[in-house]
């Protein structure tokens, strides 16, 4: 980056004709008694490093206290039914307007949430198909609850609704005929106690449960197998000699009983992924996979059912009405063409409000599952467009997040139209094309954690470029570094035959020993070939599980063939992938943006291990092997050491009725969750729940001189991490956050050469400050002799990578193909590729 000549801060331009947000010392999380001035009806971008508190000025202190204000006017009942966020730490803040916050969030896990139904869109849809649709003769009119395959009226009774109907597949419910049941020849059956039971009652039963089971008569085999029967039998079990055991009462249930039920109610995840191999998932053969009644789906609109119309992409769907618009532009007499045509402006205004945020390739049937975070934060976005709002304060977090370029642009002008209507943007952003286009920018920092917490400048976005403290102002006003001489790549990975979502027969080659990024616009593919399809294929031949990162005996054959399990989603059936090369392959690590932890109780220490070793090291305090304490002592998860006031959790919920529930730090414990006692055993003078409430930077000195803590503090600490708290809870943190927690404890075991590393957008929440720490240590895995994939859309990464592989050339079922393949500069010169033209902007920077 250039060295810039030391110039006096611009001083903050202040309220123009419109007024503006004052926020008096708010202190928030890390954030420093923080006064600062931010106009009304402008687009303002929040910046500064990851951590550094913009997301504490902006989503934690001025949506905190809109909410709250919001939340005084209405009814104690209504308050307790609303996600709160909590009153902030904040003097005063004057000039706020309501607020509406649209942050990044997964989806909901029901599988019936779609985009149709999040939207809204589903309804009008609905109520077009009821009221103007072209109905059988003499049928009656239909309700639009009717059109929901949610409702009773409408959903098909055979699969309630669902598309699909699941059943067992006997023949995978005994892989191997030559075992007995004593020897487990019923694989779908649990171990431990529970499996063990099932044995006892056939046995009971009279069944020789240690003769081969391809020796059983046909008539037991499947009876076992099959049978609805739910025996109850008095078993007494045999055990070890000496072993006291009483007899009970043991009811049987087959395999397939066991099977479905499991799959229908477990919350384990683990449980429903062992029980789904045994399963055959298939469209329901009532309705076709439609989800509706017969009724409903005899009814037609423009040639089309209701399920052909939501299962065609956004784009399409658009193109169906417009044709529909411009055949009754010369009847809109009739009253039924009246109402047509109101219902499809209606229609036709919500979707291009989606298609202009660069989700033309969605379609309203697509579960909000399979929806990245991005996409439905765009989803909520759209949504907005159409309310009609003005005088609001919209706060977006990163709302560029998981876009392309070209999507970027699309959405700079959505924005736009929000301020354009009256409105304030607040984006908490760290895309330099988003933050170029805002009228304001407030940046925070300089560092991280204790490190940041200021406002270091907040003003028109030029005037930033003479703050010298500022981070932002290197990579928004600097000249990019040119990108490092690309890798040669050595071996390859080839995987042939890939059809899944809306790849097609597709051929791939995946260079060894190099980055490798794919690019390509949202929803063109690169997930699907990347997070789901190299990664089953690689683990399938390893024998690991793809979520995580595991050693394996490899078969050292290059060539194989992999059948990756059908989803509920794809009804082209199994995918089968011819891949050669895997043998080069002995290690998979996929690094994705999913949670280290879903309670509070986890957290960064328990994650990386390091809890274990403080432990151990306060238990090896002479006071503390006195008395008898042993590592146990000092986990706040179990009874001993903890607070048994609060049980560890260093705050106490009140319930207040028809209030919300009010959190309190625990009085006896005053939120240090371990009792007294604990409290006693000192190292370095700092107590437990001192180390725990360290920043990384801090306990990397503090425990220095303990070689199995060091290492891993200095791993987090090179990835850019720390500003995080050793006790920090595992659910405060964000997805980029997370991700490079999992990186950096990958980290720790890094070895030379074979690994396959799969990364899902590694810069996602990231500053571009802590983009070029992640490549440093990308880098270092590949010089290692490793391989790195990754999936991503930022310029800087792209053009530095070995190797890209582009999607395309659009999203959906206009996507799914390679569009190019090669090194950066060979894909910046590809026609027809949409990453090419802001790929040879950059690399001509």
């Amino acid at each position: 980056m250039p060295t810039f000549d030391p110039a006096p801060q611009a001083e903050p331009l202040r309220a123009q004709a419109f007024g503006g947000i004052e926020v008096f010392d708010a202190s928030e999380h890390n954030l420093a008694h923080v006064d600062v001035f931010i106009p009304r009806d402008c687009i303002v971008a929040f910046t500064g490093v990851s951590g550094s508190g913009k997301s504490s000025l902006a989503f934690g202190t001025i949506y905190a206290e809109a909410q709250r204000r919001f939340l005084e006017s209405v009814t104690p009942y209504a308050r307790r039914l609303m996600d709160q966020i909590g009153a902030p730490r904040v003097g005063d803040i004057t000039g706020l307007p309501p607020a509406v916050a649209l942050q990044q969030a997964r989806g909901h896990t029901s599988a019936r949430s779609s985009v149709g139904t999040l939207t809204h869109i589903s309804n009008v849809l609905r109520m077009l198909f009821s009221r103007v649709g072209t109905y059988p003769l003499g049928a009656p009119v239909l309700d639009s609850n009717a059109f929901s395959s949610n409702t009773p009226e409408g959903g098909c009774p055979a699969c309630h609704g669902l598309g699909r109907t699941h059943d067992v597949d006997i023949d995978a419910l005994v892989p191997d005929p030559s075992r007995s049941i004593r020897g487990g020849a019923v694989a779908a059956w649990p171990g431990a106690w529970l499996g063990k039971n099932y044995r006892d009652i056939l046995d009971t039963l009279g069944i020789d449960v240690d003769r081969p089971w391809s020796e059983l008569p046909e008539d037991q085999r499947e009876w076992i197998l099959t049978t609805d029967e739910q025996p109850t039998v008095t078993v007494s079990p045999v055990r070890d000699p000496g072993k006291m055991v009483r007899d009970y009462q043991g009811t049987f249930s087959s395999a397939r009983t066991y099977v479905l039920h499991t799959f229908a109610t477990t919350k384990s995840a683990t449980q429903r992924a062992k029980v789904t191999r045994y399963l055959v998932s298939r469209p329901c053969s009532a309705c076709n996979g439609k989800r509706l009644r017969p009724e409903a789906l005899a009814v037609r609109f423009a040639g089309l059912d209701i399920a052909d119309a939501t299962d065609l992409s956004l784009a399409d769907l658009a193109a169906v009405l417009d044709a529909v618009v411009a055949s009754h532009e010369s009847a809109a007499s009739d009253a039924t063409d009246r109402a047509s045509a109101a219902l499809v402006d209606n229609l036709l205004g919500r979707l291009e409000g989606l298609t202009e945020l660069g989700l033309g390739y969605l379609s309203l049937s697509r579960s909000t599952t399979t929806l990245s975070p991005g996409e439905l934060q765009r989803l909520r976005l759209a949504t907005q467009l159409q309310s009609g709002l003005f005088g609001v304060l919209y706060v977006l977090d990163e709302p560029s997040a998981g876009l392309h370029p070209a999507d970027t642009e699309a959405l700079v002008a959505a924005v736009r139209r929000l301020r354009a209507a009256g409105n304030s943007v607040f984006v908490i952003e760290h895309n330099l094309d988003v933050v170029r286009a805002a009228d304001w920018i407030v940046d925070v920092g300089p560092g991280a954690g204790e490190h940041g917490g200021r406002v270091l400048y907040s003003g028109t976005v030029d005037g930033l470029a003479h703050v010298p403290e500022s981070v932002t102002r290197r990579y928004l006003f600097g000249t990019p570094e040119s990108c490092p001489e690309p890798g040669r790549p050595g071996r390859w990975i080839e995987l042939a035959g890939i059809t899944m979502h809306n790849l097609r027969d597709l051929t791939v080659r995946i260079p060894l020993g190099v980055l490798t990024a794919v690019t390509g616009v949202s929803g063109s593919g690169k997930s699907t070939l990347v997070s789901r399809v190299l990664t089953d294929v690689v683990a399938q031949h390893l024998g690991v599980d793809s979520e995580a990162g595991t050693d394996a005996g490899a078969d050292e054959a290059d060539d194989s063939t992999v059948v990756l399990a059908d989803e509920r989603e794809n009804d082209t059936g199994p995918t089968v992938v011819a891949a050669h090369g895997l043998g080069h392959v002995t290690r998979l690590v996929r690094v994705d943006q999913a949670p280290i932890g879903r309670t509070p109780r986890s957290n960064l220490a328990t994650y990386t291990g390091l809890f274990d070793v403080i432990r151990r090291l306060f238990a090896a305090n002479p006071v503390a092997r006195e008395r008898g304490y042993n590592p146990g002592r000092f986990s706040f998860n179990v009874r001993g050491g903890r607070c048994e006031e609060c049980e560890g959790a260093g705050s106490i919920t009140i319930g207040m009725l028809f209030l919300p529930e009010a959190s309190a730090p625990c009085p006896a414990c005053a939120g240090a969750r371990y009792n007294a006692e604990t409290l006693e055993i000192l190292v370095d003078d700092r107590t437990i729940a001192d180390v725990l409430a360290m920043t990384v930077d801090d306990a990397r000195a503090f425990l220095s001189h303990v070689p199995a803590a060091a290492k891993s503090l200095d791993m987090l600490v090179e990835v850019g991490l720390g500003y995080l708290r050793l006790g920090q809870s595992a659910t405060t943190l964000s997805g980029g956050e997370a991700q490079r927690v999992k990186l950096a404890s990958e980290l720790q075991r890094i070895r030379s050469g074979h690994t396959l590393y799969v990364l899902d957008e590694p810069t996602t929440g990231l500053h571009p400050a802590d983009v070029d720490r992640l490549m440093t240590v990308l880098r270092r895995l590949v010089a290692a002799g490793n391989t790195v994939v990754l999936v991503e859309h930022d310029m800087p990464v792209i053009a530095s990578a070995d190797w890209m592989i582009d999607l395309g050339p659009g999203g959906g079922d206009n996507g799914g193909r390679i569009i190019a393949s090669g090194p950066p500069t060979v894909v910046a010169e590809t026609a027809g590729s949409a990453t090419a033209a802001y790929l040879a902007r950059h690399l001509a920077v």
